[in-house]
């Protein structure tokens, strides 16, 4: 999945770990979802979504991959 996360961080000015610590996660946690190498439970995509003020489809972008 992809999304806007990083780019709504740096907007903001806040570090990995600042953003991590305010959402009780690791950074890795942060890295890993900016990257899209992990897709967050709904309860932490909600987290992010209250913290940047914004909807969760404004931060995260589902594709449906075609079979």
């Amino acid at each position: 999945m992809k999304n806007n996360l990083e780019k709504l961080r740096k907007e903001r000015g806040i570090k990995q770990e600042e953003l991590a610590k305010e959402l009780k996660v690791s950074r890795q946690t942060i890295s890993s979802i900016e990257n899209g190498r992990y897709n967050p439970s709904i309860i932490l995509a909600f987290k992010i979504a209250k913290y940047f003020n914004k909807k969760i489809e404004d931060i995260f972008i589902y594709e449906e991959v075609e079979k």
